[in-house]
């Protein structure tokens, strides 16, 4: 297999390969993400198997905007519609009751479901082209340094997956703060580039 470098133009080859089951790598302002379309088990299994992921650690899932999370979230209360609109695009990711569409391949079976809106343009455009929710973990091999550049993932997976989209370097190059929403008051599960006092500031104003 060929790996295409997407540097510039039309989008629409990356989007096919998500389409049909395929693997992408793609630019965020956090680090490069190796991308599948969320809804495609098979596909988001690849993704375990070439990072060499425990199978026991959930993904998360990028989106285009609110409403797309909606769409793979059993409930969107007001506690995340606040946050998304202080943050998203941006580097926070969301963990939510997620609903049927979602395999447990995503879950690692769990019920809950961490969505995401990526501060980039060409993964916001490849996002809408695709149409689905894309499952996009940290482009690297396991225990390896997240890449921050389209050149690192090609290092770690040249040949491997069907392309790449070139979106420069990372601006921020530090993984999403996780926050859960699943109990009645919120968790930090991994503290990342947005700060916890931020987050407690717009929920404590509800």
């Amino acid at each position: 297999m060929q790996t295409v470098v997407i540097k510039d133009g039309d989008l629409s080859y990356a989007a096919a390969v998500l389409k049909n089951g395929g693997l992408a790598g793609v630019p965020t302002e956090t680090v490069y993400g190796l991308a599948a379309n969320g809804y495609d088990a098979a596909a988001v299994d690849k993704i375990y198997k070439l990072k060499g992921r425990p199978e026991v650690k959930p993904l998360s899932l990028l989106v285009s905007d609110v409403d797309a999370a909606a769409e793979v979230c059993a409930i969107f209360p007001k506690a995340a519609m606040e946050l998304a609109k202080a943050f998203w695009p941006g580097p926070l990711t969301i963990v939510l009751p997620c609903n049927k569409k979602v395999p447990p391949v995503v879950t690692a079976t769990g019920y809950t479901v961490g969505v995401r809106c990526p501060d980039h343009p060409k993964t916001l455009e490849l996002l809408r082209l695709a149409g689905v929710p894309i499952a996009a973990p940290s482009a690297n091999i396991s225990g390896c340094p997240s890449p921050k550049t389209a050149q690192e993932v090609l290092k770690y997976f040249d040949g491997k997956i069907e392309c790449i989209i070139d979106g420069g370097t990372c601006t921020l190059g530090v993984e999403s703060t996780i926050v859960s929403l699943t109990a009645d008051s919120y968790k930090i599960l991994r503290q990342g580039a947005l700060s916890e006092a931020l987050i407690a500031r717009v929920l404590e104003k509800m």
